[in-house]
């Protein structure tokens, strides 16, 4: 059996948890490697912003995949 073969479906309350745990560790490294993080502030945001775009396009694909599949 594979670990990572095996697929599950989660709500968007059930992330809330998931995304808390993430949201504060990066806090946690920010405020720890203030000075070595301001160096790469713009790379940063650049990558934030693209990976931001990329998740919500995923997102709003997978919300028009589930509606096609109710009708």
């Amino acid at each position: 059996m594979n670990f990572f073969k095996i697929k599950t479906s989660w709500s968007n309350a059930e992330f809330i948890p998931f995304k808390l745990c993430i949201a504060s560790i990066y806090i946690l490294v920010g405020t720890y490697f203030h000075h070595f993080f301001w160096e790469y502030y713009i790379p940063v945001l650049v990558v934030f912003g693209i990976t931001a775009v990329w998740t919500l396009s995923l997102w709003l694909n997978k919300m028009r995949m589930e509606s096609k599949n109710e009708k």
